[in-house]
């Protein structure tokens, strides 16, 4: 079976990607009052959504268990030569640590790895999906390992949020807090920098929003892979997709921002992913 990839539901990659990939997914748990649900498995984006709008608490979310873990890696074991497994930034989420306590606790004779992608979303997507290729064009996974590592520093993301409401009652807004005070009306633009959230800009309107979107891969060079993500919006990801396809040949994947970010990106989230060369 060789190598098996291993993410978690922050990824935030399309099913079909999922499916046609291999890829094997652990979700996150999204939780509104008592009840409990698996990101991406037990309740669907519409309907996590409309709660998340119509719900008088803000939900929760917790990390995969160990044990989680363990039954997953217990189960590829079993006919895999080796199991990478790339999960969101350690700064936002435990995922991460249930994972490598898994890899202690199963003993395994099958080699586990174990990355923090320092990412999320589909940032984190385009980093897993690259690893998928190689592991089924036969890679080994020290190979596919090291290729990630040295992929990681070339993922970027920027985000367009329509409010930082949802990120700082969820406790991830990180360096970014300090846009919190910002006159209404101000779009803030996110990005990554070693795995926690920091202002990259902000525009006076959503238009402008999304032309800083369009900017910031034009400014790039030598883009490999690009995703465009939303929550809510997608005609807006449709209108990026062309403004992006008019003026570069790079394919694009669309993807949802799934339950469990959206408890943070809250609706209206636009943004970018994207991947260079080496």
């Amino acid at each position: 079976m060789a190598v098996v990839v291993v993410t978690d539901s922050t990824a935030d990659i399309p099913s079909q990607l999922v499916k046609d990939l291999g890829i094997v997914v652990i979700p996150l748990y999204v939780i509104f009052g008592s009840k409990s649900y698996r990101g991406g498995v037990d309740i669907a984006e519409d309907e996590f959504y409309r709660k998340l709008l119509h719900e008088p608490v803000l939900p929760k979310t917790s990390q995969p268990t160990p044990q989680d873990f363990i039954d997953a890696y217990t189960q590829l074991a079993k006919e895999a030569d080796g199991i990478l497994s790339i999960h969101i930034s350690s700064k936002m989420s435990g995922t991460i640590n249930s994972a490598e306590q898994a890899k202690m606790l199963a003993k395994l004779t099958c080699p586990i790895e174990v990355i923090d992608s320092q990412n999320l979303s589909m940032a984190l997507g385009l980093i897993v999906i690259a690893a998928a290729r190689m592991a089924r064009a036969g890679k080994g996974l020290t190979e596919i390992a090291d290729a990630v590592r040295k992929t990681m520093p070339n993922t970027r993301l920027l985000i367009l949020f329509d409010t930082l409401e949802y990120l700082a009652k969820g406790g991830r807004i990180g360096k970014a807090k300090s846009m919190l005070g910002s006159i209404l009306n101000v779009k803030p633009l996110l990005t990554l920098k070693e795995g926690e959230f920091v202002p990259a800009s902000q525009a006076h309107s959503r238009t402008k929003g999304k032309e800083k979107l369009l900017e910031f891969v034009k400014s790039v060079k030598d883009i490999q892979d690009l995703a465009v993500l939303y929550s809510t919006t997608p005609e807006e990801a449709k209108e990026l997709v062309a403004s992006i396809t008019a003026i570069s040949k790079v394919s694009i994947i669309i993807a949802r921002v799934g339950p469990v970010l959206g408890v943070h990106s809250g609706p209206g989230a636009l943004g970018i992913a994207l991947r260079t060369k080496s």
